[in-house]
């Protein structure tokens, strides 16, 4: 085989293998799940517990399925064990609910745990949501005084 065909060979091969590569799926979050997506620890301003500063600390999950699913019973703790249970819940397709810890009232987009005092660690902490049978569905953790929320 002459250098002109060897050459020839690679450039087709690697031309093939960069064509292809985007069409790997992506490694950072499982194609139709429901996750942890985001977590505010560290409410902007003052730590007063007033309201408004308890529901600037929030986490958010994310259904990236094509079906709704229901969270009934399906929990939200931290390492200190503070729990947040879902009641009649589904999450829709695609969609993204937001858990606050403060007060107010619950839409479909919203959920407040009604709680008077923060949750989240402001430097470190793991969020954890599990399914009603007690399985662990995904896991996030921070270790950080620099940013006041992060992306899962």
């Amino acid at each position: 085989m002459s250098t002109l065909s060897i050459r020839t060979a690679a450039c087709a091969a690697a031309v093939a293998g960069a064509v292809l590569v985007p069409l790997l799926p992506a490694q950072a979050q499982a194609v139709g799940s429901v996750h942890l997506h985001k977590i505010y620890y560290d409410s902007p301003g003052k730590d007063d517990r007033s309201t408004r500063s308890l529901n600037a600390e929030y986490v958010q999950i994310k259904n990236s399925t094509s079906r709704g699913v229901n969270l009934r019973g399906w929990t939200l703790t931290d390492a200190s064990r503070h729990k947040y249970t879902f009641g009649t819940f589904t999450l829709g397709a695609g969609k993204t609910v937001t858990v606050r810890t403060g007060r107010g009232k619950d839409s479909a987009s919203t959920k407040y745990q009604n709680r008077r005092a923060y949750v989240w660690n402001n430097d470190r902490d793991t969020a954890t949501l599990r399914k009603s049978s007690g399985s662990r569905v995904d896991t996030c953790s921070y270790n950080s005084t620099r940013y006041d929320y992060k992306n899962c």
